[in-house]
């Protein structure tokens, strides 16, 4: 099982993110969870300065964007 985490303190684009975070995860039928990460101390200790983020498994995969479902896919396949 994938772990999905988002990174963000709840904006829009975080919430964006993870709708198509999920949409591209179900799109590609693979089994995850997904988790929102939204303590400022917790996204730090991912080395992470700009939301929202995208974790795949405890790495961080992508900063700063809001890419649709289809250029998601790679990160999480």
């Amino acid at each position: 099982m994938k772990k999905i985490q988002i990174l963000g303190t709840g904006c829009p684009k975080c919430h964006k993110l993870a709708e198509n975070a999920k949409q591209a995860a179900d799109q590609l039928g693979i089994d995850y969870e997904m988790v929102k990460v939204t303590d400022i101390k917790e996204i730090a200790a991912f080395g992470v300065m700009l939301t929202p983020a995208l974790a795949v498994d405890g790495e961080v995969k992508l900063v700063g964007k809001v890419p649709d479902p289809e250029e998601l896919k790679k990160f999480l396949a």
